[in-house]
């Protein structure tokens, strides 16, 4: 497990929220269960589908 694995399971989180800027430079965010991350998160990533946001169709 890695530091911030821990620290969800200690604090016991619920989501988290992954902000990031579009293409345009506009802030988005995408928000998951807490469940949904665990070490290989941040090596593979996650997929969303970011048909919604503009210039991502």
């Amino acid at each position: 497990m890695s530091k911030t694995t821990d620290l969800i399971k200690e604090h016991e989180v619920k989501w988290v929220d992954l902000r990031f800027t579009d293409s345009r430079g506009k802030e988005q965010h995408v928000t998951l269960p807490a469940s949904e991350v665990d070490a290989d998160f941040f090596t593979d990533g996650k997929m969303f589908d970011g048909s919604s946001i503009a210039g991502w169709k």
